[in-house]
């Protein structure tokens, strides 16, 4: 090569004469597993940190051993993973939590707790759904707040909980316009709690065409569930009628002077001695008559009930027009009643028909959707816990100290598992909680006014985002985009983020960086609130398989800083501080020189008169001799 001044390019240089091939440190976005993703140091009050923490491993009680671990190699936020899988929170002794409270105070980690999953709608094995089964669950929920407080007594710990477990959820898929719908969607019986489910279907019927005779319709699960609702509504009046017309056909033979003595012996102005025989005769056929219309009565007072429980307002002002009409047919004026008319089956025929008519003009909704029913039951038992938890940690007190109620999304296709589900939850358990706490406290409640009621609430309740569980989504046939637009759904509600990677089918729990979650996208669209959230490594099955700590690989995908400064070096540029063996020079300090030559020649070989095992012992292979031809 020709010298050349300095203003002179060299002909034959090339980055590649000296450029080792290693991730280079100059470069803030190399790294093998690296999402795209800075996550930032936080400042919490004058100094910053990492809100980036890993979880316990949930299959095991033994939380001490956990948390000693996770400690260890330096994280500052550890969730502890209470979630029944395998070890339920029963099993973890009152003493360990106070443990646990005072290696956090001494190490200065903070600890966040992953309460029990269970569902606090009360369903029972995705097939009924039970008020007792949820009261009880609510119970366990507040017991995992009162426990988990004593982890932090003086702060508001955060606890996570899941909106559902066994809630079966909707199946979707993305038809031939491109377009996500609902292809089979659980509904429950209002009136029993039970769960059944419609699907898409193809229905075929004459068209009435002589070259088509047979026409083909669509459908939609949506559909088949107000059919449902219709069929079942229309075949309950139709019984009612039934047994109306059958009392009238027995009735229509019977003159009406042998009604008029009916009446008087009802009202007990003559004896059953006073009857004529072939009076008694026919009031036998009364009688008979009058058996299908107390089966008439009783079927329109249960329709009547269900109409009104489930029906909207305009239906219910429909109802109570039908029923002042019921009362005058049948002579029913406060608590006086026209015997002439209450006792004569006629008027009571009458009267039945007239309430069927207003059965006839609504159409309530005795069959709707399980998420629909369960919202309401989960975000009271939600509702009811919170507010329990202030009562006793928070109102009145110098300082409130209430556990954190943070709703999280299961994994997609449970129910309640979408950014839109977890948002009306939550936003419905606060409504639960400003209700009871507004009550007077001669009604349970603490007399807080409305405006006071609301702030705590959204103070106390709010959301945890898992970026794994919702990109599961994929399975149905949603896109990275739709998922997108999940976390920017939620993204206000946002207080704590949980981290795992999957490749959209299976609930698979591996560190980010290892899958398809578009986290940059994700993190972007939860913006501020995901950048100040905690945000906990989930790797459930990394620990499971790997058995390895998730902590460094997540480091370096999510590209954390390594030193406590807002700037580079970042954990995804650590592969490229030093390279390869056939890079540059190698490893030209090994420490096999320091063990061999360092330590006197105990480390040798015993073929070179050392303590140091070799070869030779085993299999007739000796350091010096070398290898023996097979």
């Amino acid at each position: 090569m020709e010298k050349e001044n300095s203003d002179t390019v060299l002909p034959n240089y090339h980055i590649a004469d000296i450029y080792q091939g290693g991730y280079s440190s100059l470069d803030s976005g190399y790294g093998p597993v690296f999402t795209g993703y800075h996550a930032p140091l936080v400042k919490t009050g004058e100094t910053y940190g990492s809100r980036l923490g890993v979880s316990t491993d949930p299959r095991t009680a033994n939380i001490l051993k956990e948390v000693s671990e996770k400690i260890a190699p330096g994280e500052k936020v550890i969730e502890l993973s209470a979630i029944d899988l395998g070890a339920p929170i029963e099993a973890i002794p009152k003493q360990h939590w106070d443990e646990i409270r005072r290696l956090s105070k001494l190490t200065g980690v903070e600890v966040t707790v992953h309460g029990p999953i269970t569902d606090a709608s009360g369903v029972v094995e995705g097939r009924q759904f039970d008020e007792e089964r949820r009261k009880m669950v609510e119970r366990k929920l507040l017991q995992a707040l009162e426990r988990s407080h004593q982890i932090n007594p003086e702060g508001n710990i955060p606890v996570t909980f899941h909106t559902s477990n066994q809630l079966p959820g909707p199946v979707w898929e993305r038809n031939e316009k491109g377009e996500i719908e609902t292809v089979m969607m659980p509904v429950v019986n209002q009136e029993t709690g039970q769960i059944n489910q419609v699907r898409k279907i193809e229905h075929y019927a004459p068209s009435g065409i002589e070259k088509e005779p047979v026409q083909k319709e669509i459908y939609k699960a949506e559909d088949q569930l107000r059919i449902m609702n219709s069929n079942e509504w229309s075949t309950s009046i139709d019984q009612v009628e039934f047994n109306r017309q059958r009392a009238v056909e027995i009735m229509k033979d019977v003159h009406p002077t042998v009604i008029g003595r009916y009446l008087q012996f009802k009202t007990k102005k003559i004896k059953e001695d006073d009857l004529l025989p072939e009076e008694k005769q026919y009031i036998k056929q009364i009688r008979s008559a009058e058996a299908y219309l107390r089966e008439a009565k009783k079927s329109a007072d249960g329709l009547f009930d269900r109409g009104y429980k489930y029906g909207d307002d305009r239906e219910k002002e429909i109802l109570k027009a039908f029923a002042e009409r019921y009362s005058k047919t049948l002579g029913i004026k406060g608590e006086e009643v026209d015997p002439t008319k209450y006792f004569n089956p006629l008027a009571q025929s009458e009267a039945i028909y007239e309430l069927t008519q207003g059965l006839n003009h609504i159409q309530p909704k005795l069959f709707v959707k399980s998420e629909e029913y369960a919202l309401e039951k989960t975000a009271k038992s939600y509702g009811n816990v919170a507010f329990e938890a202030y009562k006793k940690f928070g109102y009145g007190k110098e300082k409130d100290t209430t556990p954190l109620v943070l709703i999280e999304n299961p994994p997609a296709g449970g129910g309640l598992s979408r950014a839109e589900d977890l948002k009306n939850v939550v936003e419905k358990s606060r409504e639960k909680f400003v209700e009871q706490a507004a009550k007077s406290k001669e009604q349970g409640g603490l007399g807080m006014s409305k405006s006071d009621a609301e702030k705590r609430s959204k103070e106390l309740i709010g959301v945890t985002w898992d970026v794994g569980h919702i990109n599961q989504l994929r399975k149905f046939g949603f896109t990275g985009k739709d998922i997108i637009k999940e976390a920017e759904t939620i993204a206000p509600l946002v207080r704590h983020v949980h981290l795992s990677d999957n490749f959209g089918l299976d609930n698979v729990e591996l560190p980010m960086g290892m899958g398809n979650v578009d986290f940059k996208e994700v993190m972007q669209k939860l913006g501020k609130q995901g950048e100040e959230a905690r945000k906990i490594v989930e790797a459930a099955h990394w620990w499971q398989f790997q058995q390895t700590s998730p902590m460094g690989v997540s480091m370096e995908a999510l590209g954390s800083p390594i030193y406590g400064m807002k700037q580079g070096p970042y954990w995804n540029q650590s592969s490229g501080f030093q390279q390869g063996y056939f890079g540059g020079y190698g490893a030209f300090l090994p420490q096999i020189n320091y063990e061999t030559f360092g330590g006197g020649f105990s480390n040798l070989p015993t073929e070179l008169g050392g303590q140091r095992g070799g070869g030779g012992q085993a299999g007739g292979r000796g350091r010096m001799s070398g290898t023996p031809m097979e």
